[in-house]
């Protein structure tokens, strides 16, 4: 009996998973592309994986060159962070996004919020590269998934329950404001455009006809 008891468990428990997969397809495939990569560079060396992220990296040396494919490839890697922490809340966050909005508006958002930062404070690097402003690098680390991460939670927040939308809103902001005060980095002023990028889809009716919002 306590034989049969578990596999009619784990029979119940593959479809269920298999369920959960087929629903979340893109957040599925991102988690394994970023696991891959990152299981890759630990493989390397340090000046392998040191070479690889700077290549990889969307700054203006590269925009300027036409490498304009690393505003995708710089979103494969893990940066910042543990690799296992990033992955976990790419799969959190886009995997929540994706099950209420579907995977072309769950990836729409996280794109927009990665591909935006990305142009805007390479941008704003730019002009004080062009204005000759002290403390501009053309040659910039700026890999990541943290600005597409933070425009999607953003985004889901901005369109929660009213709890989430009255506290959870300005504590991320709080915080992200707050980091970008103490390191003044180039990544912490793109968190914040990333948060404000993610709070303006959604306003867009393209989320809003999809996400019942509580008053």
């Amino acid at each position: 009996m306590r034989d049969r008891g578990g596999t009619a468990v784990e029979e119940h428990r593959g479809p269920v998973l298999l369920r959960v997969v087929a629903r979340l397809r893109l957040t599925t495939v991102y988690v394994l592309l970023l696991t891959a990569t990152a299981g890759w560079l630990a493989s390397q060396s340090r000046s392998e994986r040191a070479r690889f992220v700077r290549h990889n990296s969307s700054n203006v040396h590269h925009m300027e060159v036409g490498k304009w494919y690393t505003l995708f490839t710089s979103g494969l890697v893990v940066d910042g962070v543990p690799a296992w922490a990033g992955i976990a809340a790419v799969a959190v966050v886009l995997g929540l996004a994706e099950w209420r909005w579907g995977a072309v508006r769950a990836g729409a958002v996280f794109v927009f919020g990665h591909l935006g930062a990305t142009l805007l404070t390479e941008g704003a690097m730019w002009v004080m590269l062009s204005t000759r402003i002290p403390g501009a690098l053309s040659h910039a680390r700026d890999v990541g998934i943290s600005y597409g991460l933070v425009a999607t939670g953003a985004c889901l927040l901005a369109l929660g329950p009213v709890p989430l939308r009255r506290y959870g809103l300005p504590a991320l902001t709080l915080a992200l404001a707050t980091a970008w005060a103490v390191d003044q980095e180039l990544a912490d002023a793109g968190h914040l455009i990333a948060l404000g990028l993610g709070v303006l889809a959604s306003r867009s009716p393209w989320l809003r006809q999809r996400t019942p919002v509580t008053a």
